[in-house]
């Protein structure tokens, strides 16, 4: 009798768990970074070659954990992945070398992609449609929260010794707790289990599930709809990233130095105030997922993310600010290195020690320039490297009123497009994807839209810098603009409104239709009536 009561607490501690670990890895490194280099005295490239060994490990997760979700199920996935991120975290903790530290951020980054998908096609097998798109969101809440957990403890242990291993060893805790969780749950989907706590009944009869066989060819075929399903997923991934989202956070520090905050202040209310803002509208998603439904989160979402961000580059039209970028940094005299809040995530100005005085430098200027690290953009976006930042470390001189009235306006712009993004893209894409394809290729479906969303942010990662030197910051926010137009309407066409409907309806649909533009405007079937029985499985 008290299995189905604590159903819906265990599956939201798994979720919430799952995006808190996300999150909290993603964005801890970036407190790390700065006692890593004294430690270590990594040049450049080797911090991105750190940085980005978790988006490495990640990719290949997302190419080969498809398969793994689908032949060992989608719990055993999931505990898989805390093992093996309890080892990551442990050769990162006790590096002694730039090797291992490489080594531990792959091994973490792996795990925490395997984890990412397995938790949210987990969580939606195992509820009913009432529930599944607030637990399946509440994986993006626990995104954010462990970001904000990671400013926290990397505030209160920058000046501690050896801080930084803490600072990864900690990570290990959610995920544990996940774990004790996942003990108490059905096994998952392996033979229908998830399933059979939740099934819905129509003409008083309730669904077989069949197992059809699945390769991963027929993503591409006309078999099932697959082909229409595959499209919308490609097309959500893809336009998630393509809209730029990773970069509006890169540039968070020149935005906030330009309104006049400056020094740590600007470090801690960057961080803050944009962790804050993805907080509180990731909540905002949860409340209205359910009840407006996925399509309108997303229309709406999109529409304000297009029109932000175009605004951002309408603004540095009129009021140009610095977009050189850069890569070392020119320490604060005024403030000692390794001040706690430095480093705060994301717009953070990381200011390395200084270069070692030799005869070829000795007596020459070093370049005002600087880096920022900038954590997981959604989750959403879930896979957001730290980039080079744009160049902020010179103090501005005072800008003339209709300046500072137009800064403020594209820092208005910016805390709109990251609060779109938190309840639109970010967490009602996962959810989509969790629904859209049968249960027997449903892991391997996943995986293969995930590893998109890895290359598209590696590519739109990569390029920002080089499109800002190319057609100029403005015109890079306003192409970015276009595309966010571009996404509303592929949204508004092809992506189907699932609220209310079972999975086995969700299936139903899409195999009746060749395109999912009718079956967007499909009416819910919130009224489908369902019976909760006792499951017999412990494991």
């Amino acid at each position: 009798m008290g299995r189905p009561q604590l159903l819906l607490p265990l599956c939201a501690s798994v979720s919430l768990l799952g995006g808190l670990t996300f999150g909290y890895e993603l964005a801890v490194v970036s407190g790390a970074l700065l006692p890593l280099q004294l430690d270590f005295g990594l040049s450049c490239l080797e911090q991105e070659l750190l940085v980005g060994s978790l988006l490495l490990g990640a990719l290949l997760a997302s190419l080969v954990g498809g398969v793994l979700i689908d032949q060992y199920g989608r719990k055993q996935a999931i505990l898989g992945s805390n093992v093996v991120l309890l080892a990551g975290s442990l050769s990162l903790s006790l590096a002694g070398s730039l090797a291992w530290l490489v080594l531990g951020r792959l091994v973490a980054g792996f795990a925490i992609s395997l984890s990412s998908m397995a938790c949210c096609i987990y969580v939606s097998e195992l509820v009913g449609p009432r529930q599944r798109g607030v637990l399946v969101s509440l994986y993006e809440a626990g995104i954010t929260l462990g970001i904000l957990l990671s400013y926290a403890l990397n505030y209160a242990l920058a000046g501690a010794p050896g801080g930084w291993r803490h600072m990864f060893g900690w990570a290990a805790v959610p995920a544990l707790l996940q774990s004790l969780s996942l003990f108490c749950l059905p096994a998952g989907t392996t033979e229908a289990a998830a399933r059979r706590d939740l099934i819905p009944l129509q003409g008083g009869e309730a669904t077989k599930l069949g197992r059809p066989r699945y390769s991963l060819l027929d993503l591409f075929r006309a078999r099932d709809n697959m082909r229409g399903r595959t499209m919308v997923g490609l097309g959500l991934v893809i336009f998630q990233q393509l809209t730029g989202q990773p970069n509006v956070l890169c540039y968070a520090s020149t935005i906030f130095h330009s309104v006049g905050f400056r020094g740590g202040s600007s470090a801690v209310l960057a961080s803050v105030g944009l962790g804050a803002v993805k907080v509180v509208s990731t909540l905002t998603a949860l409340g209205l997922v359910d009840r407006a439904g996925r399509r309108a989160l997303l229309l709406a979402g999109c529409a304000l993310m297009a029109l932000s961000v175009s605004g951002i580059g309408l603004v540095s039209f009129a009021a140009p600010m610095d977009s050189s970028p850069s890569c070392l940094a020119v320490p604060n005299a005024s403030r000692p290195a390794g001040l706690p809040g430095d480093s705060s995530l994301p717009g953070a100005v990381v200011s390395p020690p200084p270069l070692p005085v030799t005869s070829e430098n000795q007596g020459k200027p070093v370049p005002p320039t600087s880096m920022k690290i900038k954590p997981h953009p959604k989750a959403g976006n879930r896979t957001a490297p730290p980039l080079p930042a744009l160049g902020t470390a010179a103090p501005a001189p005072p800008s003339a009123p209709e300046h500072a009235l137009q800064h403020w306006t594209a820092l208005v712009c910016m805390m709109v497009f990251v609060s779109a993004f938190s309840f639109g893209f970010g967490p009602v894409t996962w959810l989509v994807l969790s629904e859209i394809y049968p249960v027997a290729i449903r892991g391997r479906a996943f995986a293969f839209c995930n590893s998109f969303n890895w290359a598209s942010n590696l590519l739109v990662s990569l390029s920002f810098l080089h499109l800002i030197g190319t057609i100029g910051l403005s015109w890079t926010f306003l192409l970015y603009g276009l595309t966010a137009v571009l996404g509303l309407g592929f949204i508004y066409a092809f992506v189907p409104e699932t609220k209310g409907q079972s999975l086995a309806e969700i299936d139903q649909q899409f195999q009746k239709r060749r395109f999912a533009l009718s079956f967007g405007h499909r009416q819910s079937s919130t009224s489908i009536p369902y019976t909760r029985i006792e499951v017999s499985a412990t494991s």
